[in-house]
């Protein structure tokens, strides 16, 4: 079986704070998945040169759709996406931006005990991701 693409679904409590986390952080907006009507569901971006998608609906419609409840991500994981930094200032940089922008850092930007030079944060409905400086022979 072959397909074309592949994309995430995350719930949110409030899309306004979402949206504005996400652009905030420089993402670009996919309008593609925006509902046309005064009170949409969802707010979705694009993440990295290929244009990954991920839809952050409403909690009570992704529910609906998965006929029950998502997972408490603020005390608990359910996936974490991997961002690729080409520096450790460009890892840095995401820090900061993330707690501008209103996120929470669960690991310091820093070399970590793994030997690997990276944050981890969450979103502010916990959603977590990492930005990973990709060095070379990785």
């Amino acid at each position: 079986m072959k397909f074309k693409q592949i994309w995430a679904n995350f719930a949110v409590e409030n899309l306004e704070r979402t949206e504005k986390f996400y652009k905030d952080l420089g993402l670009k907006l996919n309008y593609s998945g925006v509902e046309k009507s005064d009170k949409p569901k969802l707010v979705s971006f694009f993440f990295g040169e290929s244009d990954f998608v991920i839809h952050f609906f409403e909690k009570t419609q992704l529910e609906f759709a998965m006929n029950g409840k998502v997972s408490d991500t603020q005390n608990g994981n359910e996936i974490i996406f991997s961002i690729s930094a080409e520096t450790v200032d460009e890892v840095n940089e995401w820090a900061e931006k993330v707690l501008i922008a209103g996120g929470k850092i669960h690991k310091e930007a820093k070399r970590q005990e793994d030997g690997f030079y990276y944050c981890v944060f969450a979103d502010p409905d916990g959603h977590k991701f990492n930005v990973l400086l990709v060095e070379k022979g990785m």
